[in-house]
């Protein structure tokens, strides 16, 4: 078993200065000795939060986190099996009147797809993913 880190794991621990081998360690300290990797989402987010930094400062702090985790961690793609099944949950989900962002549809479909769970800090959308483990760190 294993894990996929939500985004806000991350971003929560950016923004209390951690750098990106610190805040790892602190996770894995939290959760135990398991596979931890990220969805290419999340790259995509982190590389929207550079873009949106107000000040060249923090968005070279940005960009050595995003650096550092790229480089630490496995990334999973995005790919058929995961589009597909995103994309039947979101249908069953939408017919039921949920709504889950695809960002967050994407990152807890690519867990489903490795056998793994979701870490994150916010655990309101990834609940509504059925069959997916949610660890709330």
């Amino acid at each position: 078993m294993g894990l996929i880190l939500d985004s806000t794991t991350l971003i929560a621990a950016e923004r209390n200065g951690l750098d990106a081998r610190r805040a790892l360690a602190s996770l894995m300290n939290q959760l135990g000795s398991t596979d931890v990797g990220i969805s290419v989402v999340t790259a995509l987010e982190f590389t929207h939060g550079i873009a949106r930094a107000n000040a060249p400062e923090r968005r070279a702090k940005r960009q050595a986190f995003l650096d550092d985790l790229l480089n630490a961690l496995p990334i999973y793609p995005v790919n058929l099996a995961i589009a597909l099944r995103a994309g039947q949950i979101d249908g069953s989900n939408r017919a039921r009147g949920i709504h889950v962002a695809l960002g967050d549809l994407l990152i807890g479909v690519t867990a489903l797809e490795a056998g793994y769970d979701v870490a994150t800090g916010n655990i309101r959308h990834f609940k509504m993913i059925p069959g997916l483990n949610v660890v709330l760190v």
